[in-house]
């Protein structure tokens, strides 16, 4: 038997999306993991100008 399981989860099909509010555009978002209330949430593009600017 391979190995089966693990973190790549390719063979698992389309990953669950949920559905979340950008923390700084207030746009709706989906994003791949299950929102929590303590942290933001951010869409693609604020997302990536959250990276790319550090702090």
């Amino acid at each position: 038997m391979g190995f089966q399981g693990g973190r790549g989860g390719y063979d698992r099909g389309p990953r669950e999306m949920h559905k979340a509010v950008c923390a700084d555009c207030k746009k709706e978002c989906e994003v791949p993991f299950k929102p929590r209330e303590d942290r933001p949430v951010y869409c693609k593009d604020c997302f990536s100008k959250h990276k790319d600017g550090g702090r």
